[in-house]
């Protein structure tokens, strides 16, 4: 049976750069952060990048699928400083007091042996039916590095800040295969 283990739980209380975890203990097999944020952007939706142990070099890949309107996209990239495109926050043009959630999957985070596989899905709900004004998503990350983690950081990519109650909620899991 699984063990989930609150490692951090944040609830911000005004706005923030960033989303910066650090000190992850090695204890457990798997992590998974569950949010649930909105931006200060001018937008329906906003895009954050997603970096692991502080690392700002050119060591991350992605490859996303998502959709916003009837017809489903894709995108990837690699030698990226994050992994980047989680569209995981609404802005300030989504329906007031609506926020984005994102969960992110980090299995075995501890491992020396092996580069960290990501994986995310998010939704920015909206009161609206038009392209663009919702959105739906997934994306597989890689960040080339064998380190074990021991940070996360979650940045809003056009330098905006995350608002008063967004949520961040860090998982430590044992026993899940």
């Amino acid at each position: 049976m699984a063990v989930w283990n609150v490692i951090d739980h944040t609830e911000l209380s005004g706005n923030a750069t960033s989303y910066n975890v650090t000190s992850i203990p090695s204890s457990y097999d798997h992590l998974y952060l569950v949010t649930s944020i909105r931006t200060d952007d001018v937008v329906y939706f906003d895009q954050l990048g997603l970096r692991l142990n502080g690392d700002t070099g050119t060591n991350y890949s992605w490859t996303r699928l998502n959709a916003g309107t009837t017809t489903i996209s894709s995108g990837r990239g690699t030698g990226d400083t994050s992994i980047e495109y989680l569209y995981g926050a609404t802005g300030t043009s989504a329906l007031a007091d609506t926020f984005g959630t994102m969960t992110t999957w980090i299995p075995n985070y501890a491992n020396t042996a092996n580069f960290k596989q990501t994986h995310h899905q998010w939704t920015q709900p909206n009161n609206s039916s038009t392209d663009y004004q919702w959105f739906i998503g997934m994306i597989a990350g890689l960040w080339q590095d064998t380190s074990a983690v021991n940070q996360i950081t979650l940045t809003p990519l056009d330098g905006d800040n995350f608002v008063q109650y967004s949520t961040f909620t860090l998982y430590g899991i044992n026993g899940a295969g």
